[in-house]
């Protein structure tokens, strides 16, 4: 019964504004489109237009790879009123990159789940070990802490955000690389955006939160109203 929670919502009656928009859902480091295609499931029964954009993560340096993802997805989006982005992890990255130099005139509202905004300590702590640069690419290196990070230089956001944090690990180790509340790859803290609408935790992974039907169901509450849903008091 639980895959009826986030259809909940789809249930409510089309505005025209979510008629009229379309949705780019971008995946993370070392992940495929497949990875987001249960909320795309749902977001499309929303009454939203979707494009589920694959990208080869670990070939290019993010700031290829931001336009050759976001381009080709925004060609898919045309005729649509508005744009909006749902990503994870890395793919909140090369949303932010795109914007630093391109402007969307139509950009209505990206949703993040588990950013590294300020980069992840996983990289700082096992990025010069042999074989993760095979495995994560240029992309991967990126995504350090320090002030010289992709994404500590790409700086506020200047558009509507919305962020989703997990607080649970699978990954004991990993997890012990990371010095505050986090979600086995990247810290509560770094996934904050200097700039950002509303951020909201909750008690998921980083491998699996796009997968969850609460987070799905947050995801489209922010689309369709620009804020997270908290419990009433």
């Amino acid at each position: 019964m639980k895959w009826l929670f986030p259809l909940l919502f789809a249930a409510v009656p089309l505005t025209a504004s979510a008629q009229s928009a379309c949705v780019i859902l971008l995946h993370g480091l070392g992940k495929s489109e497949s990875s987001m295609s249960e909320l795309e499931k749902n977001i499309a029964a929303a009454g939203f237009t979707t494009v589920n954009t694959g990208y080869p993560s670990t070939d290019f340096p993010i700031e290829q790879l931001a336009g050759r993802a976001i381009a080709p997805a925004l060609d898919k989006c045309a005729g649509h009123n508005e744009i909006n982005f749902v990503t994870h992890s890395m793919g909140g990255i090369l949303v932010r990159q795109y914007l630093s130099r391109v402007s969307i005139d139509n950009l209505n509202r990206v949703v993040m789940l588990g950013p590294p905004n300020h980069g992840s300590e996983v990289v700082d702590n096992l990025g010069d070990f042999p074989g993760f640069h095979f495995v994560f690419g240029d992309a991967g290196l990126q995504l350090g802490t320090g002030e010289m990070s992709v994404p500590n230089k790409l700086g506020a956001a200047n558009f509507d955000v919305g962020i989703i944090a997990g607080t649970r690990s699978i990954n004991l180790i990993l997890s012990q690389l990371i010095p505050d509340n986090d979600d086995g790859k990247v810290s509560v803290d770094s996934t904050k955006l200097e700039g950002m609408n509303d951020h909201l935790t909750m008690p998921v992974t980083h491998v699996f939160m796009m997968k969850n039907d609460k987070v799905i169901a947050q995801v489209i509450h922010y689309l369709r109203h620009g804020s997270f849903q908290r419990e009433q008091q």
